[in-house]
């Protein structure tokens, strides 16, 4: 790695998000918005936390090389942040621009400077004044977009710092069904919103309506859009406890829905198998109190074998779900594992003959019984506008 080039770009990177030269380490909540910003502008993800740990390393004086190794991809990422490269995801990366195109051009720039700077000293010190005027102009040119930046895509992002009603309330989101008990542990966790799997479902049975405890949930504006929540330590231990993302034509589960989450199943048909922990994807062809739920999704990740729990909980310690729609046509991806640092993988995809208008996060355990409630702490969720064309 070029570790000038690497300082040079986060650095511009920070101005570009933030409108102001980065001068001291970011904090969590900083972290986390340039995390998001990131996402927002090139479709690609670096971890709040290597982001926080960059910009303690950038300021250090003392730095030595490897203590911080960002990865091509990250560096990548970076360059495509500030060069306004075309929005992308990790599969579209890998097909088409692996060789990491945006982090060579921009390192590029460094490499040039350093060989015209081994020819007279007249020369180098003009080529120096031309840099510096350039990269001023970029500076200033970034500085001005971030802040002239039009609103009109719709972008969210929740890192639920503040839990209090009021709060979810103000940003946009719609508190459904509460059970105070199990409502009022929802901020038990700083930094984190706490949904238990309560019993309840989107879907009704024969001796129930539908119906989620605890339901967060906001409106969609966009046909085609980007959905996408973190969750930490969500361990579920019992028949289809669960944590994920549910899209819904309206706001009374009476249209159709489509819902990605993770989960636990024990059910094989009398068959002795041992647990497994999945990706679930369900959805509804007719109104949702009209037709049972088609599962269209059924990805196994672990086999819970006996004496291999630990490894499971290790490898759920950080988790994620994202659905993309464009037009009628839906992909849906996850990641996991016991970093930050795990890529999307694309679960499955389709066409689904429904137009959402609300998304919601939830937690539950479907009708069946169970003696616990499991906590899925969400760490953030972002909603953005992404362009209609495949």
């Amino acid at each position: 790695m070029n570790k000038t080039a690497f300082i040079a770009l986060f650095r511009e990177a920070c101005q570009k998000c933030f409108g102001f030269p980065l001068t001291s380490p970011l904090t969590e909540a900083d972290s986390k918005l340039f995390s998001n910003k990131i996402f927002e502008s090139t479709g690609l993800v670096i971890g709040a936390k290597s982001i926080k740990n960059y910009s303690s390393y950038v300021l250090n004086s003392n730095r030595k090389e490897g203590k911080e190794n960002p990865s091509t991809a990250s560096l990548d990422t970076l360059a495509r942040y500030v060069l306004d490269a075309p929005y992308t995801d990790e599969i579209m990366r890998k097909e088409k621009e692996s060789h990491f195109p945006f982090w060579f051009q921009y390192r590029n720039r460094f490499s040039g400077a350093s060989r015209t700077r081994t020819g007279n000293g007249v020369k180098s010190k003009k080529v120096l004044v031309i840099c510096g005027v350039t990269i001023i102009a970029v500076s200033v040119f970034f500085m001005t977009k971030f802040l002239t930046h039009k609103t009109s895509s719709d972008f969210f992002t929740d890192n639920f710092n503040s839990v209090s009603s009021d709060s979810l309330i103000k940003k946009g989101w719609i508190i459904k069904s509460t059970d105070s008990i199990w409502w009022n542990k929802r901020g038990e966790k700083p930094g984190y919103l706490t949904l238990y799997t309560l019993a309840g479902d989107n879907w009704p049975n024969s001796q129930n309506r539908a119906k989620i405890n605890n339901l967060l949930m906001r409106k969609i504006k966009s046909d085609c859009f980007m959905v996408e929540t973190h969750i930490t330590d969500f361990i579920p231990s019992g028949s289809w406890q669960q944590a994920g993302i549910l899209l819904s034509e309206d706001s009374t589960f009476r249209g159709k829905m489509v819902r990605l989450s993770f989960s636990y199943n024990d059910f094989f048909g009398g068959y002795k198998k041992p647990p497994e922990i999945i990706i679930q994807a369900l959805s509804s062809s007719e109104s949702g109190s009209q037709s049972k739920p088609e599962e269209f999704g059924h990805l196994s990740l672990f086999n819970i074998e006996p004496g291999e729990e630990n490894l499971v909980k290790n490898n759920l310690a950080i988790s994620a779900l994202k659905i993309e729609k464009k037009g009628n046509h839906f992909r849906f991806l996850y990641a996991l594992g016991p970093t930050e640092t795990f890529a999307f993988k694309e679960g499955l995809s389709g066409d689904f003959d429904i137009q959402p208008k609300y998304v919601s996060i939830f937690s539950i355990r479907g009708w069946a019984d169970s003696i616990n409630q499991v906590p899925a702490y969400f760490d953030s969720f972002t909603s953005v506008d992404i362009p209609c064309s495949k």
